[in-house]
C-alpha cells in the first residue's frame, strides 16, 4: 500500500513561478488567519532551477521616458505577429508592481551613483528597462524567495520528490481526451527519490512551475533537471499544448565543452559594447541585421550558425575588450572569473561562444489567470504558453512572465479552493510486476541519441528532410524505451527519458507542421526565408 499524501495546493517546481505562487497563497491564508496545506516538491534542491542561472535580469518600466506603449511594441516586434496583445498589455502594465514585490521581499537590484536603479538595455529593447544584480539576477531573486518560502509555517518543501504523472480521471477509468471538456486534476504521483516509493499526492489544486526543455539538446545554458517534465507530464494527461516549435537558442553560451549545462554570456555583455566576430576579426553581424550585435536573439544566433557553417568552425567569438575594465569586473563578475578560470581573460581575450538551446516560447497553454485546460491545473513560467512570446521571446520578459502570471493564478486559486474537494478512490500506483533495471548504460545512450537527434535535425536551421528524418528516429527511441519503461521499477534517469522522447516528439511534429518561417522557427525549404545568411545552411 503507498502513502497517500494530502496537501491544499501542491506545486510542482521551486523557480520563480513556485516559489512566489506558494509564498502569495500562504501570505493570504495567515493574514485571514486561516490554516492552509501548501506543499512544494522539487526533484533536486529547491534552488536548482533555470531560475538561477538567468543572468541578464528582468524587464519593467521603471523610468518617466520609457513607456508602456515601448515595451508592449518591443514585445510585439520580437514575437512577429504571434503574441496575444492582450496578454502582452497585462504583463507589461502589471510588471511594476511585482517588481516593488521582490523587492519588498528582500531581492536586490543594482543602482548608479545616483541611488537610482541601474537598467541595461539588451538586445531587442528600445530603451533601457532591465533590473539586474551582476551577472546573477536570477540567483539572487531566487535567494530573496527560498528565505520566505523555508519557514513560513504554511510551507512544506519535499526536496528530491520527482513527479511521475498528473492523477486525472484516467486513472480512476474514466477515458478522456484533448476535447474532453470537463478533464480534471487531483494531484500527481510522485517518486520519493530518498527511500524510492511512489506516493500518491492528492491536492485540491495543482500547480505546474517545473520550468524548461533544455536538456532535450546536447548544447544548452540549462540546468540538468530541465527535462521537460511538466510539459511532459501535462500532455499525457491530455492538456493542450502549443508553439513548442519556437525553441530560443542563446547566441553566446561559452565555447567550453567540459560544461553541462554551458556556460551562458549575458546578452548584457553585448548591451554593453561586445561584439561579435569571425575567425578572421571581422565584427559580421553587420551583414545580418541594421541593429548589428543588438538584433532579437533569434537573429543573432542564425547569424552565428550562418558563420560557423560558412567557415566550418565551432565557434565565433565575442570581443568585450573595449567595454571598461572595471565595468567588466564589476557587471559581469561571474562571466570574469569564469573565463578566467579557463585561461581567458575578457578585459584582453575574445570570448569563444557558440548557440545554445536557451529557452522554449511554447508549452501547456494557458488562460490569463494562468489555468490550462485541465481543471484544478494551473502552469506558470517557462512550461507555460501564455501568448507573451508568440514566435520569440524579448529578452528578460521570463522572470517577469513568470511573477505575473503566478500572482493571477494564486489570485483565483485563493478565491476557488473552498469549492474544490479531495478526489476520492484514487489507486496507488501500480508496478506489479516490474524489475529493478539494470541497463542504465540503454538509458544513457538512449538519452544521448535522442539529443544529437534533435541538436542536428531540429536546431536552429531545419529542413524537410532533416525533420522527416528526426519523426521517424523518434518513433524507434519510443518502441524502444516505452518496453524498458513498462518493465522497470521507476527511476528519475527512466522517467526523465520518458519526458525528453515526449518533448522531442512535440518540437519536431510542430516544426513538421509550421510551413512559414516565423520568429524562432526557421527552415530553409519555406518560401519566406526572412533572413540573408542560410539559404543554404
Amino acid at each position: 500500500m503507498n502513502s497517500i499524501l494530502k496537501s491544499d495546493f501542491l506545486i510542482i517546481g521551486s523557480g520563480i513561478a513556485g516559489l512566489s505562487y506558494a509564498f502569495k497563497v500562504a501570505e493570504h491564508f495567515r493574514l485571514k488567519n486561516e490554516k492552509i496545506s501548501i506543499t512544494i516538491i522539487t526533484k533536486a534542491n529547491e534552488e536548482e532551477g533555470n531560475t538561477k542561472y538567468a543572468q541578464g535580469g528582468i524587464a519593467a518600466v521603471m523610468k518617466s521616458t520609457d513607456s508602456f506603449e515601448n515595451h508592449i511594441k518591443d514585445t510585439l516586434v520580437a514575437g512577429d505577429g504571434l503574441c496575444d496583445e492582450s496578454v502582452v498589455r497585462i504583463v507589461v502594465e502589471e510588471a511594476p508592481e511585482r517588481i516593488q514585490e521582490l523587492i519588498a521581499w528582500g531581492t536586490n537590484f543594482d543602482k548608479n551613483q545616483q541611488g537610482e536603479y541601474d537598467l541595461a538595455k539588451e538586445g531587442g529593447h528600445s530603451d533601457s528597462r532591465i533590473l539586474h544584480y551582476k551577472d546573477f539576477t536570477g540567483n539572487e531573486i531566487e535567494r530573496a524567495l527560498i528565505h520566505q518560502v523555508e519557514d513560513h509555517p504554511f510551507i512544506t518543501v519535499l526536496d528530491h520528490h520527482f513527479a511521475i504523472d498528473l492523477i486525472t480521471q484516467h486513472h480512476l477509468g474514466i477515458t478522456i481526451n484533448r476535447k474532453t471538456p470537463d478533464k480534471k486534476c487531483f494531484g500527481a504521483y510522485v517518486l520519493n527519490r530518498k527511500t524510492n516509493k511512489i506516493q500518491t499526492f492528492l491536492a485540491k489544486t495543482t500547480m505546474l512551475a517545473t520550468g524548461g526543455i533544455g536538456q532535450v539538446y546536447k548544447n544548452t545554458t540549462n540546468p540538468t533537471v530541465a527535462t521537460g517534465d511538466g510539459i511532459a507530464m501535462a500532455y499525457r494527461a491530455k492538456a493542450l499544448i502549443e508553439n513548442m516549435e519556437f525553441v530560443q537558442f542563446h547566441p553566446t553560451a561559452l565555447y567550453n565543452l567540459s560544461d553541462n549545462p554551458a556556460f551562458l554570456i549575458s546578452e548584457a555583455v553585448r548591451g554593453a559594447g561586445g561584439i561579435l566576430r569571425n575567425r578572421d576579426n571581422y565584427a559580421f553581424m553587420q551583414d545580418y541585421d541594421e541593429r548589428k550585435d543588438l538584433a532579437p536573439r533569434d537573429i543573432v544566433a542564425r547569424s552565428i550558425d550562418a558563420e560557423m557553417k560558412k567557415h566550418g568552425d565551432l565557434h565565433v567569438f565575442l570581443d568585450a575588450t573595449q567595454i571598461d575594465q572595471e565595468k567588466l569586473q564589476t557587471h559581469f563578475p561571474t562571466i570574469y572569473n569564469k573565463c578566467l578560470s579557463i585561461g581567458i581573460d575578457i578585459t584582453k581575450n575574445y570570448i569563444p561562444v557558440v548557440p545554445a538551446a536557451h529557452y522554449l516560447c511554447g508549452g501547456i497553454k494557458v488562460d490569463e489567470n494562468a489555468r490550462t485546460s485541465i481543471v484544478n491545473l494551473y502552469a506558470s513560467g517557462e512550461c507555460s504558453a501564455t501568448g507573451l512570446h508568440g514566435a520569440n521571446r524579448l529578452a528578460s520578459n521570463s522572470l517577469l512572465e513568470a511573477l505575473v502570471f503566478s500572482h493571477r493564478a494564486y489570485l483565483k486559486g485563493v478565491e476557488d479552493i473552498y469549492k474544490i474537494g479531495y478526489q476520492q478512490n484514487v489507486p496507488d500506483w501500480n508496478d506489479e510486476g516490474t524489475t529493478i533495471p539494470n541497463e542504465q548504460i540503454l538509458v544513457n545512450h538512449t538519452k544521448a541519441e535522442l539529443q544529437s537527434i534533435l541538436s542536428d535535425y531540429v536546431g536552429i536551421v531545419r529542413t524537410d528532410l532533416r525533420l522527416k528524418r528526426a519523426l521517424s528516429r523518434l518513433k524507434l527511441i519510443y518502441e524502444e524505451s516505452e518496453e524498458l519503461y513498462k518493465k522497470s521499477k521507476l527511476t528519475v534517469s527512466i522517467c526523465e527519458l520518458r519526458n525528453l522522447r515526449g518533448i522531442a516528439y512535440l518540437i519536431t511534429r510542430a516544426a513538421i507542421e509550421r510551413k512559414q518561417n516565423i520568429g524562432l522557427h526557421f527552415n530553409s525549404n519555406n518560401k519566406n526565408l526572412k533572413f540573408k545568411g542560410t539559404a543554404n545552411t
